[in-house]
């Protein structure tokens, strides 16, 4: 008996973490759509990418981005550690409401 309680709590709490995340995806999705956005990326301390996208930015769960670049139209992926700043309306690059 305490066995299966044991798994049904531990399903449970599973389920909800899992909710949780995609509800997170989710209000970010919605907030930050298909804004462009500022991308500067760094390995070791060093500089290895800084552009601007097109649109969304997908971030996977490796820590991967994956966004068209504004530069050249091409479908870019980059590691590391980036920073994303995603533009207001109205700043140069942000579409209109």
């Amino acid at each position: 008996m305490k066995r299966t309680t044991t798994l049904v709590l531990i399903a449970g709490l599973a389920v909800t973490a899992a909710a949780c995340t995609e509800s997170k995806r989710a209000r970010n999705a919605a907030t930050f759509g298909d804004r462009p956005a500022d991308i500067t990326c760094w390995t070791y301390g060093t500089e290895t990418f800084s552009g601007r996208s097109t649109g969304k930015v997908e971030n996977s769960d490796e820590g991967r981005l994956a966004f068209v670049d504004a530069a050249n139209g091409r479908y870019t992926t980059v590691d590391g550690d980036c920073r994303v700043v995603y533009l207001k309306e109205g700043e140069e690059g942000a579409p209109a409401a």
